[in-house]
Formats: structure tokens, sequence, C-alpha cells
């Protein structure tokens, strides 16, 4: 399995201390269909372009698009491209992912792309958040999978959970919690920490003014454990966001 450090021009020294393989979140999408770039240091090659959609235009010329991606990962010798779309499918991101999509596999070029991109695109790779708060990892890789047609043209979209949920939770929505708000409640509360089979976690739970409050989060044991998963199964690829993982990187096995 190839594992790949999402980083911003200013991270990368830093992280490369721990990772060899980067995926550039460098790239958004600008007015006119043009593909605006970060400041990057000249000797940057290798690895994957990265391109945003927040605040993005209308993608009017989806050819245009197509064709500065394309140029880029020529002029930086990327092997591909990450569609790090936040927004749900519209039709112009669509049109313009299958477009992408042809254009890399013509180039022999890989593009990964959000889970719910697919099935429109046929040779590119999706991403599978392994951030859940219910169900059984094992059993979402494995209906992946099972859609999809096979784990090796799968990746893992490795996110750290910290999420508070007050009980019952019928929504399985939950607050998120920052690390630096993780670490006061669990030195506010004390709790005792339990590991879930189930959803790959660890968790606790503690009660306030009458509440009782139920906290999932991920450490590196676990997120070393469902990197270890996916790549048993035979996955692709896993992506670790730099910022998400920085004070524990020494403790995964990025390289």
């Amino acid at each position: 399995m190839q594992v790949y450090l999402a980083v911003v021009p200013g991270e990368q020294q830093e992280a490369s201390k721990y990772g060899r393989s980067f995926a550039h979140v460098a790239y958004r999408i600008g007015p006119g269909s043009t593909l605006l770039r970060q400041n990057l240091l000249l000797q940057t090659r290798g690895g994957l372009l990265s391109i945003s959609d927040r605040e993005a235009p209308l993608i009017e010329e989806p050819d245009a698009l197509c064709a500065a991606v394309l140029r880029e990962c020529g002029r930086r010798g990327y092997s591909g491209a990450v569609l790090d779309f936040e927004e749900s499918p519209r039709h112009d991101r669509v049109i313009f992912a299958e477009r992408l999509e042809r254009a890399l596999s013509a180039s022999r070029k890989a593009l990964y792309l959000p889970e719910d991109y697919l099935p429109s695109p046929k040779t590119a790779v999706p991403l599978i958040c392994t951030a859940m708060s219910g169900g059984t990892f094992t059993e979402r890789l494995q209906e992946a999978i099972r859609i999809r047609g096979g784990a090796g043209r799968l990746a893992l979209d490795i996110q750290r959970l910290r999420m508070d949920f007050r009980l019952p939770a019928r929504s399985g929505q939950g607050k998120p919690l920052s690390g630096e708000a993780l670490d006061q409640l669990m030195a506010r509360e004390a709790p005792a920490v339990f590991f879930s089979q189930d959803l790959c976690a660890r968790y606790f739970t503690y009660t306030e003014k009458g509440e009782t409050h139920f906290v999932l989060f991920d450490d590196a044991d676990t997120l070393n454990q469902k990197v270890k998963t996916g790549a048993k199964m035979g996955f692709a690829a896993a992506f670790f966001m730099w910022p998400e993982v920085r004070d524990i990187a020494g403790k995964l096995g990025l390289r």
C-alpha cells in the first residue's frame, strides 16, 4: 500500500522527516476554469497534485482545466491528482472529474476522488473515509470492495476521529473536538478508556449537567490498525492529512 501525506507547501520540509510520498495541497480552481497554485519550492517534484474546490466558481471549461492539470503534472513529475472536493457532487464538478479521469488515464496517471463521485469515472480511485461513529469498520471496507469491484481500486481517507456525542445520539452526529479540547477533557475527567473493535477507535464516557456523553477518538495505534486492515484487504493507497497527525507522526508507519 502506498501511503501519502497531504501537505501544504510550508509543511513539506517538516513532514519529510516522517514520509516520502506527498499529496501537494497547493492547488485550487480559479475564475475562468483556471488552475491556481500556491508558491511551491522549485525542487518540488513527484507525488500527487491535490485540487481544492473550496469557494470555487462554476467550472465552465472543464477541458481547459484538465489541460492545466496535465501540464502541471508533467512539469512537476506528479504521478496523478487528488480531487479534494468538499461540496456534494455538482454537475460541473462531475463533468470535470469524468474528463480528468479520461485524460489522466490516457497519460497513465492516477486520479483519486471522493467516494460519492463514483461510479461515474471508470478508472479513478475512490477515497473511503475511515472515521466512523456506527457500524463495523471491516464491514465498511468489505462493502466498498464489493461495490467497487476490488480493493486494488480503492484508497483509504484516514481522517482522525475526535467526536463527542450526547446520548442517545440518534442522528449519529456528534460535536467535533480539537486535539487540545480532547486533551483538556481527558485531563478533567480522567476517564477509563476502552477500544471498540467494531469501530477500530478508542472511546470513553462521562457525565456533564445530567447528560451522558460518549467520546470516540483515534490515536496512533487505531490509525495504524486501520491502515493495516486496509493493506491486508489489498487497498491501493492511504492518505493522511499532515496537520491531523503531526503530533503522532513518529508513531505512524508512514515510510
